[in-house]
């Protein structure tokens, strides 16, 4: 059944048909001839105003007279309608140490190899396009581009609960929206370490370098995710490199061990056992900032020895003892010090086996400094009179050294960020007239192609040199008369047009010549989504 918009006639959309429920219907004879209605009827008889939708003149209504709208097929019509009202949206979606504690972001948090498989998951999505995750110690936040943002948005925390088992209503208490601008300008404060819980620590640039590299080539991580992410690592070198903000401890590993240092008795390392679970990325930090705090012997249980030989080699002078994972409990019972720095999804250490280690009586509690999340000890274990347990949550205590000089170069590095936030907006608004440059191309193409075929059968036998030459001065010719027209569909700061001049001249260009690039192309999204929900 062919269907218009009363507000768009001929644009082949349904005009807010937004009723979810099947509804009968019958015929509006009252209506203009050509343009057919069909009105919901209530059981009492009155008019539903809210599910109608005009009917093209050549449609069999007499078929559609005994039919029913389902549930689903409204919906699908209601679509149409919403996606050529709304531009399609870039929006962040996420919680951080900002808006939630480490219970609830552990939940969250989604372990690398798992990227790809949710960036294709969202994808998914009936409203969501493209979308990365970027998933931290510190934050849990996926970057969409919406075909509607609050159906995004929907869809997205409904996913979020799936995955990660936490209901939607307890995800919205902690959750944080951002749209377009905005959410550019979030990511690029992330990279430069400024929305950090420590401001100005770098590992978070490295992580968000991962997220293009594990991302790269999966589907729906996209030209304007994609881009995004790529201009926030380049803004996140700026500002390290002109404000010199990461100079001096500024990393979660170096915090925790500066945190350790500040509550054990001596406020030294050179008498403390210490044990580092995990030889990964923070790990490694952890031990090459317990060398620089004077420590010169620890322990370090990791699934391989691979890493651990490899620390050995650029910490010289350092006895670094290795342990395999089967000696874990054992090496922390020996332990006065125990850094946890591991990928697992579950607790390493349970309150029933801390309580089973021996007492430490010249040195009172047994410290845990957990930096991982999802967390690696279970956190009842901070009910023990013998242990300590601190999180990255408690590495709040640190971020105080040297805030004043760290604020200062805030400032300066924000300045960056609006530069680079206004570079990014006007490299992605001019995306928004792509489409419409290539079908106007195309357009002028075919014209051209079919007159100049017509010049050359009326002109009979021609040299090829001649031919070139008429098909030279037919390009010439439809090149001169675009020229203008592509100039006023591109973001350029020289000529002084805003963004509204230039979709205002898109939509134009869309009317003059038939295009109906927006609305096909929004279209062509709808009914893509559509067949991927049906198989």
């Amino acid at each position: 059944m062919a269907v218009v918009s009363s507000g768009l006639s001929g644009s082949g959309v349904v005009h807010n048909l937004a009723a979810y429920a099947p509804c009968n219907l019958r015929r509006d004879v009252n209506n203009p001839v050509g343009v057919r209605r069909l009105i919901s009827v209530t059981a009492s008889g009155r008019v539903n105003p809210r599910c109608e939708f005009a009917l093209d003149r050549n449609d069999d209504v007499e078929a559609v007279k005994s039919s029913s709208v389902s549930a689903l097929e409204a919906l699908k019509f209601s679509a149409g309608d919403r996606y050529t009202k709304e531009r399609s949206s870039l929006m962040v979606i996420g919680l951080s140490f900002h808006t939630a504690p480490v219970d609830i972001r552990e939940k969250l948090s989604i372990p690398e190899a798992q990227l790809p498989q949710a960036i294709s998951e969202l994808c998914a999505l009936n409203h969501i396009e493209e979308a990365a995750v970027l998933s931290t110690c510190n934050r849990m936040e996926i970057y969409v581009v919406a075909l509607s943002q609050h159906r995004g948005v929907k869809e997205v925390t409904e996913w979020m609960s799936k995955v990660s088992g936490v209901s939607v209503s307890e995800i919205s208490q902690h959750q944080f929206l951002l749209h377009n601008k905005d959410a550019t300008k979030h990511l690029f404060e992330v990279s430069a370490g400024l929305d950090s819980l420590i401001l100005g620590e770098g590992q978070i640039l490295s992580q968000v370098k991962h997220v293009v590299k594990v991302a790269q080539g999966v589907p729906g991580f996209d030209r304007k995710i994609s881009g995004l992410f790529k201009h926030a690592i380049t803004v996140g070198k700026r500002v390290r490199t002109e404000t010199r903000i990461s100079s001096g401890s500024v990393s979660v590993s170096s915090a925790a061990v500066e945190l350790a240092q500040m509550k054990i008795p001596e406020s030294s390392f050179d008498s403390v056992r210490v044990l580092v679970v995990g030889a990964g990325k923070m790990g490694k930090l952890v031990i090459k900032h317990l060398v620089a705090k004077g420590c010169t012997e620890m322990v370090v249980v990791n699934r391989s020895e691979d890493k651990v030989n490899a620390i050995r080699d650029e910490c010289e002078n350092i006895d670094i003892v290795y342990q395999p994972f089967s000696e874990l409990l054992s090496c922390a019972s020996e332990s006065d010090v125990i850094f946890t720095c591991t990928a697992s999804e579950t607790p390493l250490f349970f309150k029933e086996q801390v309580e089973t280690f021996p007492s430490l009586t010249s040195k009172g509690q047994r410290m845990f400094i957990d930096i991982s999340v999802p967390r690696n000890v279970e956190s009842c274990v901070l009910d023990l009179e013998t242990a300590r347990v601190y999180n990255v949550d408690d590495l709040k205590e640190v971020v105080e050294a040297n805030k004043e000089d760290r604020s200062r170069k805030a400032l300066e590095a924000q300045q960056i960020i609006l530069e680079e936030v206004h570079e990014f907006e006007a490299w992605k608004d001019s995306l928004e007239t792509v489409p419409t440059l290539k079908k106007l191309r195309a357009y002028s193409e075919r014209i051209r192609a079919s007159e100049f075929d017509k010049c050359i059968e009326k002109m009979g036998d021609l040299t090829k040199k001649q031919k070139i030459a008429i098909h030279g001065l037919s390009k010439g010719i439809v090149n001169k008369l675009l020229e203008g027209p592509m100039q006023h569909l591109r973001s350029d700061e020289t000529e002084g047009r805003t963004l509204d001049e230039i979709l205002e001249n898109m939509h134009a260009l869309n009317r003059i010549f038939g295009l109906d690039t927006e609305i096909s192309v929004l279209e062509e999204k709808i009914r893509s989504k559509m067949e991927k929900v049906k198989s």
